[in-house]
């Protein structure tokens, strides 16, 4: 299990646009909602499930998918300093496979972002 935690902790510094293999990976019927980046990797989050892309290697081009449905995140947090120049809030989701943490840099609303997590989760 120390493995899994140690895989599930990402930096989300910007939305981003929908990453185009990811359009190819949804089901039937299945919609993307929004998309989150890090320096390398990005989220994207559905109706149905949160999609993570983690690019490795040097020349990034071997992609490792992971697939986290909705119906596996059992609650989940956010933090925030609450002060006005808050520089980073954190997230962290609860699920069957272990704790995902998410760091939230400045200029992605945390508000926002846990009004997406509950739309998506609360269905």
């Amino acid at each position: 299990m120390d493995e899994i935690e140690s895989i599930f902790e990402w930096v989300f510094i910007a939305k981003c646009k929908i990453p185009e293999d990811i359009v190819d990976l949804l089901a039937p019927g299945e919609v993307a909602v929004a998309a989150y980046r890090t320096l390398r990797d990005s989220a994207t989050f559905t109706d149905k499930r949160m999609i993570i892309r983690d690019v490795q290697g040097l020349t990034g081009k071997k992609v490792e998918i992971y697939s986290i449905p909705y119906s596996s995140i059992n609650m989940w947090s956010t933090e925030s300093t609450g002060l006005l120049f808050d520089l980073s809030a954190e997230v962290e989701l609860w699920t069957r496979a272990g704790n995902i943490k998410i760091s939230l840099r400045k200029g992605i609303d945390v508000r926002e972002f846990d009004r997406l997590i509950a739309h998506c989760i609360l269905r």
